[in-house]
């Protein structure tokens, strides 16, 4: 399995209505199938009187991929919420998507495109975030040094973590584990040895990325 991959940066909730239909998505961070299915369950629970509850969720362990259109025409929501994900190279997630259905039918290229928005609306709101390993650095410097540091810390990219003011500045980050020693020789180059780039440990965690 790679040792990089993308999940959601946070759990969230959405909401639209098309045509006096009201959608809710909510999308989650999950680690097991148990897990999804616990939120699928409450989402239910929660949303008893509502006429679908269509979800998804991709697994990563196992390599485990569901969905439901939960009473929608087959493959007008589960699946097209599925592609969202897939598209996106998102694992470690679930999503349901509620839907409280106004009088009007939405066809199945409607539905099609009415949960394809729930879910993307929901994944841009979550945002995206990258697990892999990561070097955690600092760098104390001059004020006027700040936004060429910043500007070294995306070249190498990285992720601008706190930014500590005193009497220097100091910038703390995340670079990607196998840049750092490219990382510290720019800074050391950039400053005639002015100025050393810190190591403080490595971590494998989920660090948020552009959508």
């Amino acid at each position: 399995m790679a040792t990089e991959y993308y999940v959601p940066g946070r759990d969230c909730e959405t909401e639209f209505v098309e045509k006096r239909s009201r959608f809710i998505g909510h999308i989650w961070r999950v680690e097991s199938e148990e897990e999804a299915r616990m939120w699928i369950a409450e989402m239910k629970s929660k949303y008893y009187d509502a006429r679908h509850n269509c979800w998804c969720y991709i697994i990563r362990e196992g390599n485990i991929t569901r969905y439901s259109d939960d009473g929608e025409p087959q493959g007008t929501a589960g699946q097209p919420m599925l592609e969202v994900f897939t598209r996106a190279g998102v694992e470690n997630v679930c999503c349901v998507v509620t839907r409280y259905f106004g009088g009007i039918l939405l066809g199945t290229g409607g539905l099609v495109r009415a949960y394809t928005k729930s879910a993307k609306d929901t994944l841009t709101e979550a945002g995206i975030s990258v697990v892999r390993q990561w070097a955690e650095t600092a760098v104390s410097c001059p004020y006027n040094l700040l936004e060429r540091m910043k500007l070294e810390v995306a070249a190498a990219q990285g992720i601008l973590g706190e930014i500590e003011y005193g009497a220097d500045v100091r910038i703390n980050a995340l670079l990607p584990a196998e840049n750092w020693e490219g990382y510290e020789a720019r800074i050391t180059e950039l400053t005639a040895g002015q100025i050393a780039a810190e190591k403080l440990g490595e971590v494998f965690k989920a660090a948020p990325v552009e959508n």
